[in-house]
C-alpha cells in the first residue's frame, strides 16, 4: 500500500499512527499498522511528520516522551535506507566517527556493568568500579559531540524550517546528560557487592540505553535529514566552525585539518550595506552598535596602530573620565610622565609581537578596578592597535555558590 500514498498521504498516517501511540495504542498495534500501510519511509519524511506535530501543537515534552518509542516504530524502515556517501572531512563522517567511539565505550562499560553485578568479592566489586568509574568520566565527553550538533548542526535546519531537532532532541541530549551526572554520582555509593546490580538495573543500564538511542537517532533520523535539507556552503560553514567547539574521541582527518586551515585565513571583509555594518559573525544597525558597547559592564578605549586614541564607550557608569576631546591625541600624552615608561613598554611589546596582554588592578574610590590591555591583531597577526578594558569588580568578588540563569526573583 506503501507505495500507491502520496507523500502527503503517508506524512498523514505516520502522524496519526503516532497520535495513537500518545493517546494509550500499543506499540505493537502501532507498528503493524506502519507497516501494513506505510511500509518504507526516510528519514526526511519521519522529521517532517514531528515538525508538522509540533506546529499543529502537540508539546515538545509530550514528543520528547515518546522520540524512542517513535524511532523504534520506523528502526526496521529506516535501517533499509542507505545514508550518502560522504568524504573523511565531511561534519557528518566527522559525527559518525565520534558515535562509532561512543558506541564502543558504551559496550565497553555494559561489560562492565555486568561485572560488578556479578562480583563475589569485594576485590573483584572495587576493580569493576574503577573501570566504570574511568569509563563515565570519558563518557563525560559525549558533551562535545552534543553540543557541537546543538550549537551549529540544529542552527542550519532551523534555517530550513525544521525547529524539531533543538527543540526534542535538545532535551534528549539533556536528560543524557542528567543520567551521566546521577551516574557518577551514585556509583560512589556502591560498597557493597549487594548494592551493584540495584546500581546497574537502575541508573547505569537507563543512561547507556539512552545513549545508544541517541546514536540511532544521529544516524537514521538526523543526518540523512541534514544532508538531504542543507546546502554544500552550509556544510563548510559547518567545518569552519566545529573547531571553535571542538571533537571527541577520534583523531580528526588530515583532509578535515588542511580544509578548515584554508578557510580560516580567508579574509571575511566588513560591509557597511542597508544601513547595517555586515560582519562575519552578524549585522547590526549602526543604532545597534553604539548602544550595545554603550551597554557593555566595563569601559573600552582602543589606541590605533599609530598610538592615538581612536574610540571609547560611554556607558552611564564610567570609571575614569574620558572627554571626547581625547580623540586623535598620542596615548603617550593621556598619561603623566611617571608612568609614560611603562605605556611605551607595553605598546612596544604589543607592536613587536612579544606580548598580547598585560593585566593590572588598583583600588580607586572604594572600589577594585581591573585593567587590561591587550594586542588587537588582524587575520594574519599584523597589530592594529590597544584595547584597554577597565572593569569594576568589587561586586563580583563578593560572589559565592551559583545563581541560576533565571530566579524566582527574576520572573517578570
Amino acid at each position: 500500500m506503501s507505495k500507491e500514498l502520496s507523500k502527503e498521504a503517508k506524512t498523514a498516517v505516520m502522524k496519526d499512527i503516532i497520535l495513537g501511540l500518545h493517546k494509550g495504542l500499543s506499540f505493537e498495534e502501532a507498528k503493524e499498522r506502519f507497516e501494513r500501510e506505510i511500509g518504507d519511509v526516510s528519514s526526511t519524511e519521519i522529521a517532517e511528520m514531528e515538525q508538522s506535530l509540533l506546529a499543529e501543537g502537540l508539546s515538545v515534552d509530550e514528543i520528547k516522551q515518546f522520540c524512542n518509542v517513535h524511532a523504534l516504530l520506523f528502526q526496521s524502515a529506516l535501517e533499509k535506507v542507505p545514508l550518502e556517501e560522504t568524504s573523511p572531512a565531511h561534519p557528518v563522517s566527522l559525527f559518525k566517527a565520534e558515535n562509532a567511539e561512543i558506541t564502543k565505550l558504551v559496550a565497553s562499560l555494559r561489560e562492565w556493568g555486568d561485572k560488578a553485578t556479578s562480583s563475589a568479592r569485594a576485590e573483584d566489586l572495587a576493580a569493576a568500579r574503577e573501570a566504570l568509574r574511568e569509563g563515565l568520566a570519558r563518557l563525560r565527553g559525549v558533551n562535545t559531540h552534543y553540543e557541537r550538533k546543538e550549537q551549529l548542526l540544529f542552527p542550519y535546519l532551523e534555517r530550513y524550517g525544521f525547529m524539531g531537532p533543538s527543540k526534542v532532541m535538545w532535551g534528549k541530549d539533556n536528560e543524557i546528560r542528567d543520567l551521566l551526572k546521577k551516574a557518577l554520582s551514585e556509583l560512589e555509593g556502591v560498597t557493597e557487592v549487594t548494592a551493584a546490580p540495584t546500581y546497574v538495573s537502575g541508573v547505569l543500564t537507563p543512561l547507556l540505553d539512552e545513549v545508544d538511542g541517541m546514536v540511532f537517532k544521529e544516524e537514521n533520523i538526523l543526518f540523512p535529514t541534514s544532508l538531504e535539507k542543507l546546502q554544500p556552503g552550509d556544510w563548510v560553514d559547518i567545518l569552519k566552525q566545529s573547531p571553535e567547539i571542538g571533537y571527541v574521541f577520534i583523531q580528526v582527518p588530515e583532509e578535515a585539518d588542511v580544509l578548515v586551515r584554508r578557510l580560516q585565513v580567508e579574509l571575511e571583509v566588513p560591509v557597511f550595506e542597508e544601513g547595517a555594518v555586515k560582519l562575519p559573525s552578524g549585522a547590526l544597525r549602526l543604532e545597534e552598535l553604539l548602544g550595545l558597547f554603550n551597554t557593555l559592564p566595563f569601559d573600552l578605549t582602543f589606541v590605533g596602530a599609530d598610538d592615538t586614541v581612536r574610540y571609547f564607550t560611554e556607558g552611564r557608569e564610567r570609571i575614569f573620565a574620558r572627554p571626547r576631546a581625547v580623540i586623535g591625541r598620542k596615548v603617550q600624552n593621556c598619561h603623566p610622565p611617571q608612568s609614560l615608561d611603562i605605556v611605551q613598554g607595553i605598546l612596544d611589546s604589543f607592536r613587536a609581537g612579544e606580548k598580547d596582554s598585560y593585566e593590572f588592578w588598583i583600588r580607586l574610590q572604594g572600589k577594585l578596578v581591573h585593567i587590561r590591555y591587550f594586542a588587537v591583531r588582524d587575520a594574519k597577526g599584523e597589530y592594529l592597535g590597544t584595547l584597554e578594558v577597565t572593569q569594576d569588580i568589587t561586586r563580583i568578588q563578593t560572589l559565592e555558590g551559583e545563581k541560576r540563569l533565571v530566579d524566582e526573583g527574576d520572573r517578570p
